[in-house]
């Protein structure tokens, strides 16, 4: 898997450097061209969907995501495993129902109605692909974040053996 989140970064890195060339490229038609290009502020706008649906996956994968981590702190052993665990299965919940089925209903929706964006004419149920794409990365890595905190744990697999 790591190969896949390497992919990852370099293809949000890929999709940050044309949203910059797309912003430049504006800036430089409107203010030293004075005639402004037509695609690019949509271009930049459909970017930083697909990069802050996807970015916000890869940092659910990385474990970089904001966290309000006072309670869980405070906690040991078992229960705080059992408030990670349900935690991640809210995440998981939330991702599936909110990402994964509304993401796939609005692109179904989207290209049935073939509904295409004003400027640069492309379906917008490519754009809004990203939607279950970035879904499913999240349910994957919270299924896979569970699947490790129960391996890590040494205290969990072991017995109630007083010694």
């Amino acid at each position: 898997m790591k190969t896949f989140d390497r992919f990852l970064e370099y293809f949000l890195a890929t999709l940050m450097a044309l949203m910059l060339l797309s912003v430049c490229w504006q800036v430089l038609t409107r203010y030293v061209f004075t005639s402004p290009s037509s695609f690019t502020d949509e271009l930049a706008r459909y970017l930083l969907i697909w990069i802050g649906t996807l970015g916000a996956a890869y940092a659910s994968g990385k474990r970089l995501h904001l966290a309000i981590d006072l309670f869980p702190s405070s906690l040991q052993g078992k229960s705080k495993y059992r408030l990670s665990v349900f935690l991640n299965v809210l995440i998981i919940l939330f991702a599936f129902a909110v990402l994964v089925v509304g993401g796939s209903r609005l692109v179904y929706i989207t290209y049935t109605l073939g509904q295409v964006s004003a400027a640069m004419q492309l379906p917008l149920a490519y754009v809004y692909t990203i939607l279950p794409i970035s879904g499913l990365l999240i349910v994957y890595y919270k299924i896979r974040d569970i699947m490790l905190m129960s391996t890590e744990n040494p205290d969990l697999n072991s017995q109630n053996n007083p010694s």
